[in-house]
């Protein structure tokens, strides 16, 4: 069987160069949604409902994307056609859900009593989170169909790198365009401007970002894929035949003991995506008011202390091998990253100093960075040589959506119980230290 050729490292940063565009598009939405509801007149305990759907929607859609991508041949190629399609429509939803407030759809309505904008913005979510699912899922598959198995860390590196700085990008734009004297306060269930540009910029960035992948990407045509097929399983072979005495985890028991980690791990994140802007404004500008100056400010603050939290996760990452060498086990890098994630959001109890805040989540960051990278090692390892590893990967998905999902739908009833927002970052404290314990259920080989 022919090998993949290798690429140039200009050929795996053009492969994945569309996906900065896209996760400054993700970080816009999981930065700002909350405070966009909450300037709608969302009720703080309605809050998490909102979340439901960006999960569920990733639940559906990147399987389809990929079940139908696998069978799409055309001029522009297997996965690009989707991309496209998913980048457009994010592009005009990220247009639109900004000006919900500004459409005059003020009336009350009979679904949950929510108001006639407050129900606009939920399908702009619904469209936008949906349409960002479509764009992402191929940016995954280009680096499967077209890297060799030699170079695919190299371009994941480089992707996961794409990812992060998408991600700063986007968790600062409102802030920077305070910074620049765009407006940052509006009228009642008015979004602020400096959400509304942010929203255009990330949008325009996004667009162009994915032309210029379509246009530097030249996928494999049908032929040369089916010249290529045989990678994987000779490859799987080599493994099984140099590594006979490796004794590997039960697939069903792995796929368990990972999804109970992976349970607390998401839904502490689904709290803090949530929760931590009215939190912020709470302890550090002491308001509640979501029309007040201050809780805007706090609403910029929150996009600041994110794009610190990625930064954390990208410098852990990087410590993380040097992590599992020195303590001789990848179990207890991943138990101690999730304990200091853990540790970062319960300190924001005492936390009312905004640039205090910077340690908490360089914190949050270093359980972020481990819930990113230990799930798949240790599941890809129960998978070697399974040649139904992709249909695994597919249902591995829910471990991390439906943990959101089920927290979103309970987060209501948590916040009345616990009282305040930021106690909801200090529930989400206590679900990674869980996390931390549930690790050592894990069994490796």
């Amino acid at each position: 069987m022919k090998q993949k050729p290798d690429m140039s490292f200009w050929g795996l940063w053009n492969l994945s160069f569309g996906f900065f565009g896209v996760q400054i598009a993700y970080a816009l939405q999981s930065a700002n949604i909350s405070r966009i509801f909450a300037t709608l007149g969302a009720d703080p305990h309605q809050l998490s409902f909102f979340w439901i759907l960006p999960p569920l929607m990733g639940m559906i859609v990147q399987p389809l994307v990929g079940l139908f991508s696998d069978k799409t041949w055309c001029r522009w190629g297997r996965r690009i056609p989707y991309l496209f399609i998913g980048a457009i429509i994010a592009v005009a939803v990220m247009i639109m859900l900004p000006n919900a407030g500004s459409l005059g759809l003020t009336t009350q309505v009979v679904l949950w009593g929510l108001t006639g904008s407050m129900m606009f913005g939920l399908f702009s979510l619904m469209f936008l989170d949906t349409s960002i699912n479509i764009a992402m899922q191929p940016f995954k598959m280009m680096v499967g169909d077209m890297v060799n198995n030699k170079q695919k860390t190299q371009a994941y590196s480089i992707q996961s790198f794409l990812c992060n700085a998408g991600s700063v990008v986007g968790y600062l734009f409102p802030y920077i365009f305070t910074f620049l004297g765009v407006q940052n306060i509006a009228p009642e269930g008015v979004i602020p401007n400096s959400v509304i540009y942010s929203f255009y910029i990330g949008a325009a960035i996004l667009i162009l970002c994915v032309i210029y992948t379509t246009f530097k990407v030249k996928e494999y045509t049908p032929e040369q894929m089916a010249e290529y097929s045989g990678e994987a399983e000779e490859d799987s072979t080599e493994a099984v035949v140099e590594k006979p005495a490796s004794k590997k985890p039960s697939i069903g028991y792995t796929f368990v003991s990972i999804g109970l980690v992976q349970f607390f791990c998401w839904a502490a994140f689904m709290y803090m995506w949530t929760y931590s802007t009215g939190a912020i404004a709470d302890q550090c500008w002491g308001t509640t008011d979501v029309h007040s100056e201050g809780y805007q400010e706090a609403g910029n603050w929150n996009g600041v202390v994110y794009a610190i939290q990625a930064v954390g996760s990208v410098l852990w990452a990087a410590f993380i091998p040097f992590l599992s060498k020195m303590l001789h086990s990848d179990k207890l890098a991943y138990s101690l990253s999730l304990l200091l994630g853990g540790l970062g959001f319960i300190s924001m109890l005492w936390v009312t100093n905004q640039y205090v805040l910077f340690g908490s989540y360089l914190l949050v960051g270093c359980g972020w960075a481990a819930m990113l990278a230990f799930p798949f090692v240790f599941f890809t390892n129960a998978l070697q040589g399974n040649p139904k590893m992709g249909t695994y990967l597919g249902l591995f998905n829910c471990t991390i959506c439906l943990p959101q999902i089920v927290a979103a739908v309970c987060g209501g009833a948590i916040l009345g119980m616990v009282g305040s927002q930021v106690m909801m970052l200090c529930v989400s404290g206590i679900l990674l230290c869980l996390g931390a314990v549930a690790v050592f259920a894990i069994k490796e080989k």
